[in-house]
């Protein structure tokens, strides 16, 4: 039998067996420890199909250093306070225009708001999977162009060319939110679809 790490080993070979068998496993267990942060007991499950999804994918790259069990339950938890944190958003939002609705203008910029959040994410996630990858470790985890070189393991100047090209990519998608661009992309926090 194997254990986690041996498994983990396989699975970065491209051993299918070996992920389902690591899937198999944790899916329950890791659902029920996403409950604890989220009542939805679908929104669960499809985090953590989410989640095995991109370590399948990610496989090639992937660095567990602490114990596998450690990674899989530390990396659901992230995604869960990240829903949470985007919920909260769109929920306030919401809230704050459902208060205002002097003219029918002010809806329709409600509206154009919450449209503009779900429109970024699509916009985060249609990068080049490099590319967001650098875009999410500076703009979400706050890291320093010379942290995210570190991680990666690629110079500086490849990072500041892929965040350039990064937020040029996500201006030529976003251009119909012009005026509401500056304020989300470079303010709120993102949540970026891992689907």
């Amino acid at each position: 039998m194997l254990n986690d790490r041996e498994l983990f080993l396989q699975i970065k070979q491209g051993n299918k067996k070996s992920f389902e068998k690591l899937f198999m496993a944790y899916y329950a267990p890791l659902c029920a420890f996403a409950r604890k942060y989220i009542k939805d007991a679908d929104e669960c499950e499809e985090i953590v199909q989410s989640f095995f999804t991109r370590l399948w994918d990610k496989r090639d790259d992937l660095e567990i250093n602490l114990s596998v069990k450690n990674y899989l339950f530390s990396s659901v938890r992230n995604r869960c306070i990240n829903y949470l944190k985007h919920s909260k958003i769109k929920v306030e939002y919401q809230n704050d225009f459902l208060k205002s609705t002097d003219t029918q203008s002010d809806f329709s910029d409600a509206m154009l708001e919450i449209d503009l959040v779900e429109k970024i994410e699509k916009s985060i996630a249609e990068l080049p999977q490099r590319r967001r990858e650098i875009f999410v470790l500076s703009r979400e985890k706050g890291l320093k162009y010379r942290e995210i070189a570190d991680e990666l393991g690629i110079s500086i100047k490849t990072v500041e060319a892929q965040m350039g090209q990064a937020l040029k990519d996500l201006r030529d998608s976003l251009k119909e939110y012009r005026q509401l661009l500056i304020s989300f992309l470079f303010v709120l926090p993102l949540r970026v679809s891992k689907r």
